[in-house]
């Protein structure tokens, strides 16, 4: 037989498309459509119903760049029509929905009824006539399609007043549900069709029996004769699927960026129409469930649309809503600090136990750009016992050797990990979703269950009818994999109970890919660590304040701070990557936290150090500094730095009796001596601020591609150096932009605070440091502990990892020698290493200081920015720890009459305390984080200086755990890298 199969499918590609889709609706009659523009920010429906509407007809533009139009609907349903709906068409275009106009639909009675997106334009209709209302958002189209061009469209100030919408029509039309089901029918054998191979029966079969439905459906009858066409199609619809087929369980979803290339004001809209096209599909679907993170995002619709909300905590009881993460936000994972982290869990499962009573058994993070070394262990000790992503399919260079596995974190605990190989989070269910799913799942012979995330994602909208008409007819279709409407808690345990053995990744899963995501908006991350640290000292001096004196702990101040720090860790705000809007709110937000937890500290340390007006210093950090202790304060002056000697060459000395340094005539650190050791190789300079060429080839805010490193500037030219007490101050100009560094020496350690008024495009600025050190690897500092990396690129996977994140320091080092570079307000670093001519090894570390990308953000890092690095040379990892501690964590200077003694002291230096506060129930008891730093085992003697009942370890939500620790004084035994939390009982609760 002649091969005509290019043909029919051409045939039946053009049937699809002018035949059966437009008859989905055999009928259809305008509404009357009349409009009210809100001035200015959204308005709730009582304010827009008694505004004045006007009639805007099919055709009119509408819609400013983030404007709001009321649409009021109303039109009388012709009699006799069954299963009519009214059909909105707000001008949508191609682009992907949530990335452009959405709307959401009220009753005339201010009952939510769904949203409007370009895949869902229908709202079913019940009465004998229609009167709704649409809140329609004119969100602009920031995806560009992708080409990554800058747009003036994510800043209100520069994306202007024309209209970006033409209103579409707008009628009331009656389903033909016979074609709707034929549709389905054949979306899913045509995508099964695509992917069979073209040799096999089951093709041949499949392809027949659609083109056999062609020839049966009559083109200008299709309503009457698409019951014949679907009669055609069952036999090979119901063909099963072979008995090793493998199995996907489809969970509902929508992965819905808390901000992005929206404002958060807007993603908390979106919450409300993606929840409302949910539970519609629920009443429609009695077998439909859903999956969704995040309890910000349950919190805004609790608190802007609470009938809404009370009809989600309906299906929630019901089990078919699924809150899943148990996190505050997907929040990023490379960039938040570990208290930081655990406090997502905290106030997460906090929130989701108090307001729908669920504990989350999962951690849900599909989308943040890669995942710390710890995630493990903190994930744990908030109860979570499965994680889900599958950002790393997004690899540039290696592909990840799993999807189901266990994911051991640097501390030894292990989670089960699962990687859907469908690689979205938001699948159509289509045939080369299913399988690819398949094909790639890679754990093939010992286990054969995936999960699916499906529906439409990024800017919400969710799962559609479409999507589950093909849920339903894969699920068991030969020649795909069987498809189960599941739950996350349902495919973990089926997961789990197939593969008991699973294989295991140890450390951190780096992304290979958005490497610009550690540098890009640089306030949004000094703002992110400012309010990390600004929150333990104000935690820590409440609590100590709270149980010596009495005062209120200022707990709904703490919460609320949390509660925006967190927000702000979202993995779309925190690592660079949103419009103008986002960012500009979020550096007023920090700023709004800052002034709130500088009162809080100054009022609880005011209390505790009473009148007086003596120069009293304070020490928030973990360690005693210049005579301070931890968490306790002295009556002592602060040190100052040493005294600069100014050479006849124009070099000048700092000398401090452990470090010597000279900076040269061009500003540069040319030696710095340790221990009688030169630190700088010959030749060499350090301090060195280097500028590259920055275009990525897409993903501009997110990517850093290694093709940057082979354009760069050095800048040695400067345009003066000073001496200013103890200061050495040089100034340089780059391009538009002015450099200022102040230069000092203090207690063994180099302190460089870099001041930028940047005005660059598209350029890289890193600051580098040459070392004489022989490094195999480096550390770099994550949460609670630290991961070591090579300075090779023996392995492509070596080599894919050549910017890397750390927190608030680095290590290099040889057997009895290293050094330390610690930062305020950094994240992204390149540390390699290359042998001099003299045959010696040069370890060298940059800090990435700034980009300036422009997408989405155009004027992303323009301005001024501060950053402070301390270069600590002889320096083991222990003093790699303090020293981040100190440049963090700076001493304060109060006046009072007396000193703060420390609540809690721990008498081992490698066990750290990370948080001091009041527990979160209110019971007034005293809650205390350790972990151990050094990477070794340690046993510690943790003494709190108050009365209390007894002691016992917690999980991270404060609840006892089976370790307790019996009573005050006790030793703590601490495996590397370990986290333990620990409850003071307070006498008043306790009998």
């Amino acid at each position: 037989m002649h091969d005509d199969s290019a043909m029919v499918e051409g045939r039946i590609a053009r049937f699809v498309r002018e035949r059966l889709v437009p008859a989905t609706y055999m009928e259809r009659v305008p509404l009357d459509v009349t409009a009210w523009t809100a001035p200015g920010e959204p308005v709730p429906f009582d304010h827009a119903l008694r505004q004045r509407f006007g009639p805007l007809p099919a055709g009119t533009a509408w819609g400013r760049p983030w404007g709001t139009v009321w649409f009021h609907l109303t039109g009388p349903v012709p009699p006799g029509w069954e299963h009519a709906e009214v059909l909105v068409d707000l001008g949508f275009s191609g682009a992907q929905p949530g990335f452009q106009a959405e709307g959401l639909v009220y009753a005339s009675d201010g009952t939510v009824l769904s949203g409007i997106e370009p895949y869902r334009r229908h709202v079913p209709v019940t009465g004998p006539s229609v009167d709704l209302y649409v809140e329609a958002a004119a969100n602009p189209d920031l995806s560009g399609g992708w080409e990554f061009a800058p747009t003036p469209l994510g800043d209100p100030a520069t994306a202007g007043d024309a209209p970006l919408y033409r209103l579409g029509a707008v009628d009331v039309a009656r389903l033909d549900p016979r074609v709707w089901e034929l549709v389905q029918d054949v979306w899913t054998l045509r995508g099964l069709l695509g992917e069979l191979p073209r040799d096999t029966p089951r093709r041949a079969e499949v392809l027949r029996a659609l083109e056999r439905m062609v020839d049966a459906v009559d083109p200008h009858d299709v309503s009457g004769t698409a019951a014949g066409g679907r009669a055609l199609l069952a036999p090979v619809l119901a063909a099963p699927a072979h008995a090793s087929a493998h199995r996907v369980h489809a969970v509902g979803h929508a992965h819905l960026d808390s901000a992005w290339l929206w404002p958060v004001r807007e993603t908390v809209r979106k919450v409300a129409r993606t929840v409302a096209n949910v539970l519609s599909l629920m009443d429609a679907d009695a077998g439909f469930t859903f999956a969704m993170s995040s309890a910000q995002q349950f919190a805004w619709l609790a608190q802007d649309q609470p009938a809404l909300f009370a009809r989600l905590r309906e299906r929630v009881a019901e089990g078919r809503f699924v809150p899943v993460g148990g996190m505050w936000v997907e929040s990023d994972t490379n960039l938040p600090g570990g208290e930081a982290l655990t406090r997502q869990f905290v106030t997460g499962g906090r929130w989701f136990r108090e307001h729908l009573g669920v504990e989350c058994a999962e951690a849900w993070l599909p989308d943040s750009f890669g995942y710390s070394g710890n995630l493990p262990q903190i994930m744990a000790a908030a109860g979570a016992r499965w994680f889900l992503t599958q950002k790393l399919s997004w690899n540039e260079t290696d592909t990840m050797p799993h999807h189901s596995f266990e994911w051991e974190g640097i501390d030894g605990t292990r989670v089960f990990t699962h990687f859907p190989p469908v690689d979205t989070y938001g699948a159509e269910l289509s045939g080369a979703e299913l399988a690819r799913a398949s094909r790639r799942f890679a754990e093939k012979g010992r286990a054969n269950t995936s999960l699916a995330p499906f529906g439409w994602s990024d800017g919400g909208g969710g799962p559609t009818r479409e999507m589950l008409a093909a849920a339903a007819r894969t699920r068991d279709l030969e020649g795909s994999p069987r498809v189960t409407l599941s739950t996350p808690s349902a495919f973990h345990s089926a997961a789990r109970a197939e593969y008991p053995r699973p294989p295991v990744w140890s450390g951190e899963m780096y992304l290979e890919f958005h490497r610009g995501t550690y540098t890009s908006q640089a306030r949004t991350k000094r703002g992110n660590r400012r309010s990390e640290h600004l929150l333990r000292e104000a935690e820590l001096w409440a609590a100590t304040a709270t149980v010596r004196t009495g005062v209120p702990y200022p707990a709904d101040a703490l919460r609320r701070c949390w509660e925006t720090v967190l927000l702000q860790q979202f993995h779309d705000i925190l690592p660079g990557t949103s419009i103008a809007w986002v960012h500009q709110e979020a550096e007023r937000r920090y700023a709004e936290v800052a002034a709130t937890l500088e009162s809080v500290i100054a009022e609880a340390l005011a209390a505790l150090t009473g009148p007086g007006d003596d120069p009293i210093t304070v020490n928030a950090g973990p360690y005693p500094r210049s005579g301070v202790p931890a968490l306790g304060s002295a009556r002592l002056p602060r040190p100052g730095p040493a005294n600069p000697a100014t050479r006849d060459d124009g070099s000048v000395v700092l000398d401090d009796g452990q470090v010597r340094a000279v900076v040269d005539r061009r500003g540069l650190l040319v030696s710095l001596v340790a221990r009688g050791r030169e630190v700088i190789p010959p030749g060499a300079a350090a301090n060195l601020l280097q500028v590259h060429r920055d275009t990525p080839t897409s993903w501009d805010a997110w990517d850093l591609d290694e093709h940057h490193r082979r354009t760069v500037h050095d800048l040695v030219d400067l345009d003066s150096l000073t001496v200013d007490g103890g200061t050495v101050r040089v100034v340089r100009s780059v391009g538009a932009s002015r450099i200022t560094q102040a230069i000092t020496l203090h207690d063994g350690a180099v302190d460089v605070v870099t001041e930028v008024d940047w005005h660059e495009r598209q350029k890289l600025l890193k600051l580098a440091f040459p070392l004489d050190v022989h490094a195999e690897r480096a550390a770099s500092e994550i949460q609670f502990g630290h991961v070591f990396r090579p300075t090779h690129a023996n392995t492509s996977w070596d080599a894919a990892r050549f910017e890397t994140c750390a927190h608030r320091w680095v290590h290099v080092g040889e057997p009895g020698f290293g050094v330390a570079i610690a930062n305020d307000a950094t994240y992204g670093h390149d540390i390699g290493r290359s042998t001099r001519p003299d045959g010696g090894t040069t370890t060298t570390v940059r800090l990435s200081l700034l980009r300036a990308p422009l997408f989405p953000d155009p004027s992303a890092d323009q301005g001024t920015h501060r950053f402070a690095v301390g270069i600590r040379p002889g320096a083991s990892v222990p003093d790699a720890v303090a020293e981040g501690y100190r440049l963090n964590l700076p001493l304060r200077t109060v006046t009072g009459g007396r000193d703060v003694e420390p609540l809690v002291s721990v008498d081992h230096p490698g066990v750290v305390v990370e948080a001091v506060k009041l527990a979160e129930d209110g019971s007034g008891d005293v809650v205390v984080r350790l972990y151990e730093a050094f990477g070794g085992r340690a046993t510690a003697v943790v003494t709190a200086a108050f009365p209390h009942a007894r002691v016992v370890e917690t999980d991270l939500h404060e609840r006892p755990v089976p370790a307790p620790v019996a009573q005050d004084g006790d030793r703590l035994e601490l495996r590397p890298f370990r986290i333990a939390t620990l409850r003071f009982r307070s006498p008043r609760f306790v009998t």
